[in-house]
């Protein structure tokens, strides 16, 4: 699914888009062309980075799509932080995920995170079963519970926590993100496949809060 359409190809500073590495923006025209942050593919640009959309306006035939990264300072994770990451493996003991996002700061380069299978779920630890909990590219949110000497322990044991964007294994052909129809369960809106997930009972952001 692409960000935005061809057909409102505009931008409003109060209403900025954020997307992430391989997320696809909008299909390639004659009047839009890749600009930095970028890349094209099968008629298609892509974000070659993470950051935010922006639209310039070359000339008044032109119009060129790039992702930049504004105001960035260093922030790093810590031990309460509820942090957005993707995940990039699973195993059946674990999944290993890249955390871009920690609290509402979109990150510059993104850290190693680790979600351990007795992590996920508050209850029935032992029933557990990470490939039904996770797959790679899911869009997940987690709260740190400790540092490692080269990646962040996770934790998706709230409700509150877990798959937030994920899209069904035949996605290349379809590429829309699933919506929830219960908290283990997601569903493709168009193909009606459903899949398993470890879904986040989404609330305001104001109700999920840093434990410092």
């Amino acid at each position: 699914m692409c960000r935005f359409s061809t057909d409102t190809l505009s931008q409003n500073e109060d209403d900025m888009l954020i997307c992430l590495p391989g997320d696809r923006l909008c299909r390639v025209e004659d009047n839009i062309v890749v600009g930095q942050g970028t890349y094209e593919q099968g008629g298609y640009i892509y974000a070659s980075k993470s950051g935010i959309i922006n639209i310039d306006e070359s000339n008044e035939k032109c119009q060129i799509v790039s992702v930049h990264k504004p105001g960035f300072h260093l922030t790093i994770p810590a031990t309460g932080d509820v942090v957005t990451a993707r995940v990039l493996v699973t195993t059946p003991k674990f999944a290993k995920c890249a955390i871009f996002c920690v609290r509402n700061v979109l990150l510059e380069s993104s850290y190693r995170g680790l979600l351990r299978k007795e992590d996920v779920r508050e209850t029935d630890k032992d029933r557990v079963d990470i490939y039904k909990s996770f797959k790679p590219g899911d869009v997940i949110l987690a709260r740190v519970v400790n540092q490692m000497e080269q990646s962040f322990m996770l934790s998706t044991a709230e409700a509150e926590l877990g798959v937030v964007v994920a899209y069904a294994s035949d996605y290349r052909k379809n590429r829309i993100p699933m919506v929830p129809i219960g908290w283990s369960e997601m569903q493709c809106p168009q193909t009606t496949i459903k899949e398993p997930r470890k879904v986040a009972k989404v609330l305001p952001e104001s109700s999920i809060k840093s434990e410092k």
